[in-house]
């Protein structure tokens, strides 16, 4: 990797006269691939390294001991690895946070723990589910609580390709899926207890709150609205954003296997549409190849880009925002960078940043 002085600060000057930059924050970090804040008014970000360890920033400084180092249990690297971390809402109170990571024998498992002060108690484990996976890629990985307090969590569908479980469909397996559970009670012999407005869908497993995904590659809350916004990753052609409104009732089918974004997959043509939600944004792979979602932003450091939804491409290094416009989202190019952009990530005051997975952090801010 590159230094952060040789990265040094990256802009895209918009023909509306905004423009924006990329502010580097830090750098020597290993394969990060997430950040967020603890709820706690502390104003720390944790970065998420995916060979199994959570660093603290505390502003410009990176910590030098690990908030937790769980590499002894972690399968690392491709797409496995520690990949999802969220922070309990009442974490001021009660020092809860959940990590989701692949485990040693490849498998999906979502643990909680407890921290105090700057230091996560590694004892403190309690696994809340474990999911086989049947393939070493599309593991998924993000993991967040809503707005109603339930905790979200992003299944690939098992990966290979085309989906050959056609996991994304089914309703008797967890991969290909969003599923909502309540972390706050158990029932049933299970660490957790499924919310009593989940959708009933038919299938064995009512964790499910929305199913037809490939790849989830990060999901956000709008924190003014609720609304849902999901990147799911294409196969071979498109790669999509998805919309669920903050008045959804859980249930919906985002298209997977049979759609790949807006077009058709299996079959490749006059597939079956009905009762499928389409993408509200997508891109061929002209432009990228491996979506990574954002967020919505509702910081202050950037009037100029109030409202609007940050979205990146992995392998393109190209970022994008959207905003809504007679009623559609639209898109436009704001930065073509040589990032690996493996997340973005909001700080406790809806400031967004773009992690590297090379090995840096950037803050995003208006020129």
């Amino acid at each position: 990797m590159r230094s952060l002085s040789l990265l040094s600060v990256l802009f895209f000057c918009l023909a509306s006269a905004q423009s924006l930059q990329l502010v580097p924050v830090v750098g020597n970090l290993s394969r990060p691939l997430f950040l967020t804040y603890a709820p706690d008014g502390s104003g720390r970000l944790f970065v998420v390294e995916q060979g199994g360890t959570i660093r603290i920033l505390q502003g410009t400084r990176l910590l030098p001991e690990p908030f937790l180092d769980i590499s002894s249990l972690v399968s690392c690297c491709g797409e496995r690895g520690l990949l999802g971390l969220a922070f309990h809402p009442q974490f001021r109170e009660n020092g809860f946070f959940f990590v989701n990571y692949t485990n040693r024998d490849g498998d999906t498992v979502v643990a909680r723990y407890r921290a105090s002060g700057n230091r996560a108690d590694p004892s403190s484990a309690r696994v809340i589910l474990t999911i086989d996976q049947p393939y070493a890629n599309h593991n998924g990985g993000m993991i967040a609580f809503g707005p109603d307090g339930m905790l979200y969590i992003g299944t690939g569908d098992g990966g290979a390709a085309g989906d050959p479980l056609n996991a994304g469909q089914r309703l008797d397996t967890l991969l290909g899926k969003i599923l909502r559970i309540d972390v706050n009670r158990s029932e049933s012999g299970h660490p957790y207890a499924i919310p009593p407005d989940n959708p009933v869908l038919g299938g064995r497993r009512s964790e499910i709150w929305s199913y037809g995904w490939r790849n989830p590659w990060r999901f956000s809350f709008d924190r003014e609205t609720g609304d849902l916004w999901v990147a799911d990753v294409g196969q071979n052609a498109v790669e999509e954003v998805n919309l669920q409104p903050a008045s959804s009732k859980g249930g919906e089918n985002y298209g997977w296997r049979i759609m790949e974004g807006d077009r058709c997959y299996n079959p490749p043509q006059n597939c079956n549409r009905e009762g499928l939600v389409m993408p509200v944004i997508t891109y061929t792979h002209s432009q990228g190849q491996s979506i990574t979602g954002g967020y919505r932003y509702r910081g202050r450091a950037m009037p100029a880009f109030q409202g609007a939804y940050f979205y990146g491409d992995y392998v393109s290094g190209r970022i994008w925002v959207a905003t809504l416009q007679g009623g559609r989202w639209q898109s436009r190019e704001l930065l073509k960078t040589d990032l690996n952009i493996s997340s973005f990530g909001e700080d406790a005051e809806g400031e967004l940043y773009v992690i590297d997975h090379r090995g840096a952090v950037y803050r995003l801010a208006q020129r």
